[in-house]
């Protein structure tokens, strides 16, 4: 069983920026798949980015590649997203998912999908204000 916990939502202006935190309790971290999602009112959850535990595979989706970047700290079993020149319509619930059967090629070809993705987190609301 892989627990997740996201941190790091809040409220910003246009252009400003956040750094979410997905925080893994796995007994075994490595192997994995963790992918960041986001939901907005009234909008289907959409994947934006995703990468392996081993580093080896990593993909965004185009509505935020240049924008938004991951990271790892393998030593917490924490991946990062850091989120810059945001945007209103960046505004959701953002959720960080895993999977322990690895990233799939879609992932790195920037395509997520949930039926991927076993283990989710309960989100972390980001709001952009104009």
């Amino acid at each position: 069983q892989v627990q997740l916990v996201e941190s790091g939502g809040g409220s910003v202006q246009t252009g400003g920026s956040l750094r979410l935190s997905c925080a893994v309790s796995a007994y075994t971290y490595s192997g994995n798949c963790i992918g960041w999602f986001r939901q907005a009112p009234g909008k289907e959850r959409e994947g934006i980015a995703g990468i392996s535990t081993d580093g080896q595979r990593i993909g965004y989706a185009d509505s935020v590649k240049g924008r938004f970047t991951l990271s790892q700290d393998n030593a917490k079993n924490t991946v990062f997203l850091q989120m810059t020149s945001l945007k209103p319509e960046d505004t959701a619930m953002y959720y960080c998912a895993a999977d322990d059967r690895g990233c799939s090629r879609s992932v790195v070809n920037g395509f997520f999908f949930l039926s991927e993705f076993r283990y989710w987190g309960k989100g972390t609301l980001v709001t952009v204000s104009s």
